[in-house]
């Protein structure tokens, strides 16, 4: 969609915080005033400061020195635009945010985020807003796009953790079993697991069973290894917790009034509650099974703060200026996506409520087997 100049655009940070965002808005926003002579308002605390009108102005000077800074200056919050609770009351926002938008006289809105800003910036352009998103994870399981700031500091700050969970497992002849972000995609626990070289890595997409794990752990105490190291994805389930999930997807997908949906949605948040802490379940699982003491280290906010590295700076930067472009051009409607080394304007619909999950036959998936890391299936 194309629409007229932009000149006062407004900015806004959401879901998870990760490195690389102030890195993005700075790109976006030099390029924008410095470039195209733009104004930026910034929303504070992502979609709620857009429903509650909280703005601050961002100028040059805003700007300056945040380009190493981790998290994001705008602040943020997982609101859904169209299901926010506001003063104790869950109410429909979208009508009340294109007002002001209309307030604050924006051209454009352009929401840093990942997969659920995704799908909040796709239901405010359906309702008639000029929006860019710019794509940031660091699960990395943001589609149509090669890469998203956030994953490359995630993936140094994992696998920095593994590389010190080696001496302690050596040392003390342990499994220990590193709990690495990634609900849904398995991409920071793979990555990070190949790259500091776990005996054992678990994934969302590979169902595991406790017996693969131990004859793994096994066959590494009869090559004389004496402890194992096991990166462990957080939505990583057993082959009977991932049938159960499969199933309640099952019955959403079918649902068909809004209390069919409600009503799966519960069922399936129970079941995916009643799979919670399943790491230590594994741990003391694997030491009934192996007889080698078992420990669990759950990494957890470390992965997503402090300084971005040198990559998500860049990625930031680079997606941000694109980001620029494409609203002085009057593109709106899509995601700037990473290409090899350039950019792509993916169309919203084709990003809103998919995932990137890690294909089994990725080359990340060949090289953990042939260099014999177990897989947990």
């Amino acid at each position: 969609m194309t629409s007229k100049k932009a000149k006062r655009v407004g900015i806004l940070t959401a879901g998870g915080d990760a490195p690389g965002l102030n890195s993005a808005i700075r790109g976006f926003g030099k390029t924008a005033i410095g470039e195209y002579g733009m104004e930026l308002v910034g929303f504070r605390d992502g979609m709620r400061g857009l429903a509650t009108n909280n703005t601050i102005p961002l100028d040059g000077s805003a700007l300056s020195g945040i380009l190493t800074i981790g998290g994001t200056i705008l602040g943020t919050s997982r609101d859904k635009v169209h299901r926010m609770s506001i003063d104790g009351e869950v109410r429909d926002m979208i009508p009340t945010i294109v007002e002001n938008y209309e307030k604050n006289e924006l051209d454009a809105l352009v929401c840093l985020g990942g997969g659920g800003t995704a799908k909040n910036a796709n239901r405010l352009a359906k309702a008639g807003l000029n929006v860019i998103h710019l794509p940031k994870t660091i699960d990395n399981d943001i589609v149509e796009t090669d890469d998203s700031f956030g994953f490359s500091t995630a993936l140094e700050i994992a696998t920095e953790a593994i590389d010190r969970l080696h001496s302690t497992a050596h040392s003390h002849h342990r499994i220990i079993l590193a709990e690495i972000m990634g609900h849904r995609a398995g991409w920071l626990a793979l990555g990070s697991g190949i790259a500091g070289g776990a005996d054992i890595v678990l994934l969302p997409e590979i169902p595991y069973t406790i017996e693969s794990i131990a004859e793994t752990v096994r066959a590494r105490q009869r090559r004389g290894s004496s402890f194992s190291v096991v990166a462990v994805a957080e939505g990583a389930r057993n082959v009977e917790e991932a049938a159960e999930i499969a199933a309640a997807e099952a019955l959403l997908r079918a649902a068909k009034t809004d209390e069919q949906v409600s009503a799966a949605k519960k069922h399936k948040a129970t079941i995916e509650d009643s799979h919670r802490d399943s790491t230590f379940r594994i741990a003391r699982e694997l030491e009934a099974a192996t007889g080698l003491e078992s420990r669990v280290s759950i990494l957890g906010y470390v992965q997503r703060g402090g300084t971005p590295n040198a990559h998500d700076r860049l990625l930031g930067t680079r997606l941000g200026t694109k980001g620029a472009e494409l609203v002085a051009h009057g593109q709106f409607g899509v995601m700037v996506a990473s290409r090899g080394e350039g950019t792509e304007a993916v169309p919203l619909d084709r990003v809103a409520g998919k995932v990137k999950y890690v294909p089994l036959d990725h080359p990340w998936i060949e090289a953990a087997r042939r260099v014999g890391t177990g897989l947990g299936g």
